[in-house]
Order: C-alpha cells, then structure tokens, then sequence
C-alpha cells in the first residue's frame, strides 16, 4: 500500500497553511510553519505569481496532504464524489471524511489522521465488533467503533483522549470515553470542516 513516509511540515508551508499534520508539535515553537512562514526550497522566499490553474491545483494538494491521500486515491474519490447525486466538491469531502482513519481521528483516538491511519493498520480498532486494518474503509450510519480492549491501555490513546476533551465532537459521531467506543449517528457536515477548503476549485481543476 503506497503511502508518503517524508517529512510533512514542509506541507504547511507549501500550502501556507497551518494543516496540523504533527500534533503536539504544530502548538510549540519548534512549529517550522512558524518559524519559516515561506514556502520550503532555495526559491521559496521569491514572490511569485499564482495562476487560475497554480490556485486550483495548490487547493487540491491541500485537502489531499490533510487526509494523507495519493493522486490515484484522490483522484477515485472525485469519480465517485461525481457520480453521486448533489454538490461535487461537498461529495468529495464526506468521502474523506468518512474514512476509518479520519473517523478515529475525529472521535480523538489518536492526535493526527497518520497515528489514526497507524491504529487501524496495526489491528488497533474495531468496526462493529470485528477488527478492520484498511484505513480508507469507508464507515456508514450506524456503525460502532471501538478501540479493541487489549489497546486500550496503550500511552497514545489515552493521551490523545485527554487531549480531545478541549476539542468538540463533530455532530454526525458520538463518544463513549469510559469505553472507548463511539458510533456514527449520521453523514459528515460541511460547515464542520474548521480548515479553510475551497472544493469548488478542485472540481474545477478536474473538469478541465
């Protein structure tokens, strides 16, 4: 299975963005986003001239480098996102949203979609009672996750729990902290994506 292992600040400042790929990290003053807030490179300090196309494309870079998606992945998400009825880009972005590996992170058992992502793959998690190690599996409306009961005592977990309690839960999911369990109640929302995505310009890239 093919997957970016390379260092991710530098996505923030390519996209100029804070995209919280890093946790703990991203809220010190080691944050390179902070501390560099130019593109990486020799020439990223250069003032340079987006085109229609460059804002297009740098939006779709984006949204892939939150959800830890490849090109060909990302690009099966916009087919099928075009296939369903309703608004492309709000399509698109409920399919992402409703990976496994997103829905763990939202429900606050790890700190980043890639150590949500690394839960699933080692066998951490549970989808309705039966263990499920692909990440990009899509959940559905009532569905029940849980941390397997052997996992639930890993450091990580617990940690990214504690953290989680600051940060509320998105409609569509409820949580059971004491069992570390929770369920999905409904289809992601839109207006509850907090990082500032523009979907209409990626559809217009790949209608072209």
């Amino acid at each position: 299975m093919a997957r970016y292992t390379g260092p991710v600040c530098r996505f923030c400042r390519r996209e100029g963005l804070k995209l919280y790929l890093k946790s703990d990290r991203c809220f010190t003053d080691k944050c390179s986003f902070d501390r560099n807030q130019y593109p990486p490179g020799q020439h990223g300090q250069r003032r340079i001239r987006v085109s229609e196309y460059g804002q297009q494309l740098r939006e779709k870079q984006k949204v892939k480098r939150i959800y830890g998606v490849l090109e060909k992945q990302f690009r099966r998400y916009f087919q099928q996102a075009a296939r369903k009825k309703g608004n492309t880009g709000e399509n698109l972005l409920a399919l992402l949203e409703g990976r496994l590996d997103n829905t763990v992170f939202r429900l606050g058992f790890a700190g980043t979609r890639a150590e949500a992502r690394q839960l699933v793959r080692h066998g951490h998690v549970q989808v309705n009672g039966r263990k499920v190690n692909i990440p990009s599996y899509q959940v559905q409306v009532g569905d029940d996750l849980a941390v397997r009961e052997k996992s639930r005592k890993m450091q990580r977990v617990i940690d990214s729990l504690e953290r989680a309690q600051g940060r509320p839960l998105v409609s569509w999911l409820t949580l059971d902290r004491e069992k570390f369990a929770g369920s999905v109640g409904g289809v992601p929302v839109r207006a509850e994506l907090t990082l500032p995505i523009q979907e209409n310009l990626i559809v217009e890239l790949y209608s072209k």
